[in-house]
């Protein structure tokens, strides 16, 4: 019978563990999606990042583009680069998808960082 009373007590403190760790891993990104994030578009930037011109400007309404980048437009040597804006206000572009960074020019400098000098191709649209 001790062994039935151990077993339960370590299955119970197994659980007990998986469900605080789960809470853990889930507490930032809920305690994230309860701020009221500002969803108003950044600021225009326009830059040489690594011998590649950058540029980003609030977009006009309407668009596939302008639908999933939040109204905000960026560019690489003068090719549309596509952007979305998530929930949580962070963004990604197609080119470092798996990679969400707080703005829309860390977004390009990424796309830079991730092309190594390849020219950015436009992107279909739908």
């Amino acid at each position: 019978m001790t062994d039935l009373t151990r077993r339960r007590a370590l299955t119970a403190a197994a659980a007990l563990a998986a469900t605080a760790s789960t809470a853990t891993l889930v507490a930032p990104a809920a305690s994230a999606a309860g701020h009221d994030h500002d969803h108003t578009s950044p600021q225009s930037f326009d830059e040489v990042y690594k011998g590649r011109r950058i540029q980003g400007r609030p977009a006009g309404a309407g668009g596939h583009h302008a639908e999933h980048g939040g109204g905000y437009a960026v560019f690489v040597d003068g090719v549309q680069l596509h952007m979305m804006r998530n929930a949580d206000g962070s963004w990604i572009s197609v080119v470092s998808h798996y990679d969400p960074v707080a703005t829309p020019r860390a977004a390009a400098r990424a796309a830079v960082d991730e092309l190594q000098g390849a020219p950015l191709l436009p992107f279909p649209a739908n």
